[in-house]
């Protein structure tokens, strides 16, 4: 099948990628980014360069295509650091893109990135405008069928917490203790796109992703015996404080107080509402896997 790829070389779209090519696809991948070219040809895929804000360019690569990957991130609108960007609108802006170019394309099947969460847009915090896209895409035609994938908390978060290790000692988060939580690993993400892509499609339907479930203090365990610090703990601190320590290194207002509330979403859990009432099975990468990934990356800051 001629298959399109958002989201370039990323986390996801390489294993993805690779996957899909070897499995005898034929993909093309959109990135924003002249020197990925080479990159994504290197494992066999086409390039098309253009921005996610470019419906005409959209449009024209989604043309014959038989199924087309969409998916949205921050990194593709702005800095987190950059006071002046509206994540969630500019975001939800590619989403009315997407939607647009599907129609002119003519395309009729969509596997859509989207996020735990996605089922309200209320009190998510900055990841609102997941709910925001999924809501634009399911006013395309009944013709039009889509997957929705909502993947869980990225393992690959956790990396945030390495410079706060190093200086303090600690993890600080506004939330935390001895409830489990469930986690991801983009592997495990790729796998499943990639398995849908093989799948039937009707209708627009949603599906959960996660790897493993762990408590933050599990998580404190498991990190912190990576790293050769045994004794590591996951301490909590009120939400205004660690919104006060975000704004204070500079962080964008809305990615600073949409982070906050996300992660008071997660400690209460009502994020995970939709989400419990649809458990999925639990991928390959474990809990135990990816702290030796992040033992390797605290090595190397």
């Amino acid at each position: 099948m001629n298959i399109i790829l958002t989201g370039s070389l990323g986390n996801i779209g390489k294993p993805l990628t690779e996957t899909l090519v070897s499995n005898g696809h034929t993909v093309t991948v959109i990135s924003s980014n002249t020197k990925r070219q080479k990159d994504i040809e290197q494992l066999g895929a086409k390039a098309a360069i253009g921005k996610l804000q470019d419906v005409d360019f959209l449009t024209e690569t989604f043309k014959g295509a038989d199924i087309v990957y969409l998916m949205e991130t921050m990194e593709a609108v702005g800095d987190m650091f950059d006071k002046a960007v509206d994540f969630i609108g500019d975001i939800t802006k590619i989403g009315e893109n997407y939607k647009e170019a599907v129609q002119r394309s003519g395309v009729k099947k969509i596997i859509h990135l989207s996020s735990i969460g996605a089922h309200t847009n209320k009190g998510t915090g900055i990841i609102r405008f997941h709910h925001n896209v999924e809501t634009t895409l399911k006013q395309l035609p009944a013709d039009v069928s889509i997957k929705f994938i909502r993947p869980v908390s990225f393992y690959i978060n956790l990396f945030s917490f390495i410079h706060v290790i190093k200086s303090k000692g600690l993890i600080i988060s506004n939330y935390g203790g001895d409830d489990k939580e469930p986690w991801v690993s983009p592997k495990d993400i790729a796998a499943v796109i990639a398995e849908e892509v093989d799948r039937q499609f009707e209708g627009k339907i949603i599906r959960y992703v996660a790897s493993d479930e762990a408590s933050p203090n599990e998580i404190a365990e498991a990190l912190g015996e990576a790293i050769g610090k045994p004794d590591l703990k996951w301490t909590v601190i009120p939400s205004q404080q660690l919104l006060e320590n975000w704004l204070s290194i500079g962080f964008n207002e809305q990615v600073a107080k949409g982070f906050v509330e996300l992660q008071e979403s997660q400690g209460n859990g009502t994020l995970y509402q939709d989400y419990n009432q649809h458990k999925p099975s639990l991928g390959q990468i474990k809990l135990k896997d990816f702290a030796k990934d992040f033992a390797a990356a605290y090595d190397n800051i």
